[in-house]
Formats: C-alpha cells, sequence, structure tokens
C-alpha cells in the first residue's frame, strides 16, 4: 500500500497539479520514510479530499508530488463518538491512539470525577493539542480520509449537553446488557457516543445522571477491560454492527 500523508494545501489541488509536502510532513516524507522520485503515494487535506499521486521530487525540506487521480470521501453518515476520561500515565492517550485507527469521529476528552489525571489551565489546552496530535499521526497511520475532532475537555454535565442527537452508551462493567446485544441501526442519522470512565471508574453519582439523561448502560463481556483498552474494543464491536467493517 502506497505511503499516506496529511497536507492541507492539497483540498484544491487536482489531476496534473504538483502539491508540495513541506515543514514536518515533508522531513516524515524524505528523511523518515525515505521516499524516491517515481514512488506512489497518497494525499488528503483530513476533510474528504483523497489524492493519488507520484513523487516528483525530493529535497529534506519539501517534496514534490504530481497528482494522478483525485476522490472525495463522505464522512461516515452515522457518527461515532469517543467520550475519553482523563487517565494517568499515558492510558487515555493510548485509548485514543487506538480508537481513531480503529474509526472514531470525534474525541471529547472527559474529567470524569474520578480521573486521577486533571486539565486545569494552561493544561488543557496543552492536553488538547496534544491528543489532536495523537489523533491525527493515527489517521494518517490508518489511512483514513477524514481526521476526527478532538473537543475541548468536558465536564459530565456538558457531556449530556453534547448528547441531544447521539445515542449515549456508557461502558459499565457492571451492566446487564452486552454491547454486541444493541441493535446499531440508524436512526434518522443518529450517531453513537460511547463514554468510558477512568481507572476508578465511573462514579455512581454520574451514572446516574448520565442514565437520567437516557445513556444506556452496556458492558463488553465477563471481563474488565483498562481505559486503554475499552473505548477501541467498544468501536470495534459498533463498527460491525454498522456495517463499517
Amino acid at each position: 500500500m502506497a505511503l499516506h500523508f496529511l497536507v492541507e494545501a492539497c483540498a484544491g489541488a487536482d489531476v496534473g497539479d504538483t502539491v508540495a509536502l513541506s515543514g514536518a510532513e515533508a522531513k516524515h516524507a524524505a528523511v523518515v520514510r525515505r521516499v524516491r522520485v517515481g514512488e506512489s503515494v497518497t494525499l488528503g487535506d483530513g476533510r474528504g479530499a483523497w489524492l493519488e499521486g507520484t513523487v516528483a521530487d525530493v529535497s529534506a525540506s519539501r517534496v514534490d508530488v504530481t497528482i494522478t487521480a483525485r476522490t472525495a470521501a463522505e464522512p461516515p453518515t452515522t457518527g461515532l463518538v469517543l467520550v475519553q476520561a482523563l487517565a494517568k500515565g499515558d492510558r487515555d492517550e493510548l485509548a485514543v491512539q487506538a480508537a481513531c485507527e480503529l474509526g472514531v469521529d470525534e474525541v471529547i476528552p472527559w474529567q470524569a470525577a474520578r480521573s486521577i489525571s486533571r486539565w486545569e489551565g494552561a493544561k488543557a489546552a496543552k492536553g488538547r493539542e496534544r491528543w489532536a496530535t495523537i489523533v491525527r499521526e493515527a489517521a494518517k497511520q490508518a489511512h483514513r480520509a477524514w481526521v476526527p475532532e478532538v473537543s475541548e475537555p468536558l465536564s459530565a454535565a456538558q457531556v449530556i449537553a453534547r448528547a441531544d442527537d447521539v445515542r449515549m452508551l456508557v461502558l459499565d462493567p457492571t451492566a446487564t446488557t452486552r454491547l454486541s446485544e444493541i441493535r446499531a441501526e440508524q436512526r434518522n442519522g443518529q450517531g453513537f457516543m460511547l463514554i468510558v470512565g477512568p481507572e476508578g471508574g465511573i462514579s455512581p453519582d454520574e451514572l446516574e445522571k448520565f442514565e437520567a439523561a437516557g445513556a444506556e448502560r452496556v458492558r463488553l463481556g465477563d471481563t474488565v477491560l483498562r481505559t486503554s483498552t475499552a473505548g477501541p474494543a467498544a468501536i470495534a464491536v459498533l463498527s460491525v454492527a454498522l456495517g463499517r467493517w
């Protein structure tokens, strides 16, 4: 499979045009991936544009690609949103990376009551920027035409306020309903919002608030997964149910 690169400037490019990779993307292509003149690659802008091309020139600071084909990918009709609780270490980042590779369409950082990691002040902006970088790199690795959005960090109340047009599914190992039993048919374009708690789980008060807002509690199986794996596993299950896979 051809190497894929993200270049926002390619949005308006068409067959016969030359698109230049510069900065970090050019360095990654030339130095890390060692692309060569004549090699086939694909380019995207992260917003649906998908270009095929041939490398025309390579230097350490610039890679020129001649476009040979252009298509446009439509976004999924049924969106998958991951509400990922902040977690200690890099467990939340691992969850975000895998979720993006598996097909999530938006990531919402959640400041849960039991989150050990706290995003406050300047740390919130820095954390969101870090997650956005992880998402971008994971989308590029997975050859995704659309790069998921990373929301600003929200509280439980703010998450509920965002859930007017989605079906909320709260991952809870004590739930009686399995996620695989959920019928994932499209309801007038209604998407799914997966809510994943931190290491200590979702607090009883938060569970009560989510359920009062119409959320469904579901479990993945008989075992308890880490916060770093629960969300990606759930996205995989829903991707099958929705016919994405």
